[in-house]
């Protein structure tokens, strides 16, 4: 895998034509993401998988059909998949026309590919939770943490911040109803 690609998603798109390393930066970049949409979508990951694969052969066919100007990379790689899932809904399957056409063949899930992409989307979570934490309030994250993450009490957590009670229980409902708004939009 080597070290992280710096590039734009932009950039690493017009570079893969004659670049194969810099689509692969865009894929990892971006596959945990598609498969986390894709799963919560069909709730079976081996249809997530499927179109997943499929969205990404047809992102590589497509390279120069990317145009910036309509809207980002990954917005536009979300159009596709969710373009993919619908006809593979209507369908009954998923089409894989543009995985034969690169000469990709359709591979079974093992359960070690279940678990790796369960793996996938759990980080994918801990590091979306983690990023919208450092961007609460710092008493409301000093809050949630001695709260939820060290288990305190409120009149111990109080105590400790020379507050009430109630500011602390305050600083905890605030903060966790900041991270299920937050979270809310991130999965939409």
């Amino acid at each position: 895998m080597g070290r992280p690609d710096h590039r734009t998603d932009q950039e690493l798109l017009r570079a893969s034509g004659s670049e194969p390393e810099a689509f692969g930066s865009f894929y990892r970049r971006h596959v945990a993401a598609l498969l986390g949409y894709l799963l919560r979508r069909t709730d079976r990951p081996d249809l997530a998988a499927d179109v997943c694969a499929e969205t990404f052969a047809c992102v590589l066919e497509r390279l120069d059909a990317f145009d910036p100007a309509r809207g980002s990379a990954r917005g536009w790689l979300f159009t596709i998949a969710g373009n993919q899932l619908v006809d593979a809904v209507r369908r009954g399957q998923v089409d894989d026309r543009a995985r034969r056409r690169l000469g990709m063949e359709r591979r079974e899930l093992t359960d070690r590919d279940l678990a790796r992409i369960d793996e996938l989307l759990d980080r994918e979570s801990e590091d979306a939770v983690r990023g919208l934490v450092a961007d609460l309030p710092e008493e409301q994250r000093d809050a949630l943490h001695a709260r939820i993450v060290e288990e305190r009490d409120y009149a111990e957590i109080a105590a400790s911040l020379a507050v009430s009670e109630a500011v602390v229980r305050k600083r905890v409902s605030r903060g966790l109803a900041l991270l299920r708004g937050q979270l809310g939009e991130a999965r939409r």
